[in-house]
């Protein structure tokens, strides 16, 4: 039981800070600004729900992805590693991914953003992706594979919480309070980061050391 709650913690602040949906919540806010209330919450709604279907298709499928590509668990623990320093790194100087809309680009996505580039690549990115597929991969029994699944829908209902109440939150937090925040799941996401790329170059390094 231990080691299901410890996996259960592991999983939901890994995607909940890789996800970082306070720092998602400005970029929706000056997507949407030109939709009402109504169709802002169904463009939230529509968002999560494909960032989610995504999410799992990838978490089940990594491993036929694996073995199609002769790609080991390890190297793409090295590869996600990487991946989640240089979020920390963005997210850590207050700044968000560099995958993002541009200001102009906005009025070309307003009829159907949900999809992209909100929920494919802001909510679910690389980041996210990678994590969904490390964890499943170490899920090694239903149990563990049920507290992973919990665990990202957890996240993506808080996501949605924060998206319905983003004019709210804004106006609460602050600039300086969004940025503070942004910093400190940045530090904890390249915290994450060391733990991957040493779980996975580990056994890479002692292979070779071996050979």
């Amino acid at each position: 039981m231990n080691e299901l709650i410890t996996f259960g913690v592991l999983c939901f602040t890994t995607f909940f800070t890789i996800i970082n949906p306070l720092g998602v919540m400005p970029i929706f806010m000056t997507m949407t600004k030109d939709l009402d209330k109504q169709d802002r919450n169904l463009t939230a709604k529509k968002a999560i729900l494909t960032s989610f279907i995504t999410l799992v298709i990838f978490a089940f499928s990594g491993q036929v992805l694996f073995n199609f590509f002769g790609i080991s668990v390890n190297s793409f623990r090295v590869v996600g590693g990487i991946i989640f320093f240089l979020m920390g790194m963005d997210m850590l100087q207050a700044r968000l991914g560099t995958v993002k809309v541009k200001q102009e680009e906005i009025k070309t996505y307003v009829s159907d953003i949900s999809i992209t580039p909100l929920a494919i690549p802001m909510i679910t990115g690389p980041g996210a992706i990678t994590n969904a597929i490390v964890m499943m991969e170490d899920a090694q029994d239903v149990e563990f594979k049920l507290v992973l699944l919990g665990a990202i829908l957890a996240v993506f209902a808080i996501t949605l919480i924060i998206l319905l109440s983003a004019s709210k939150i804004i106006k609460i937090l602050g600039q300086t309070g969004n940025n503070v925040l942004m910093r400190l799941m940045g530090l904890i996401v390249m915290v994450i980061a060391i733990e991957f790329f040493l779980s996975g170059f580990k056994p890479i390094f002692q292979d070779i050391i071996a050979g």
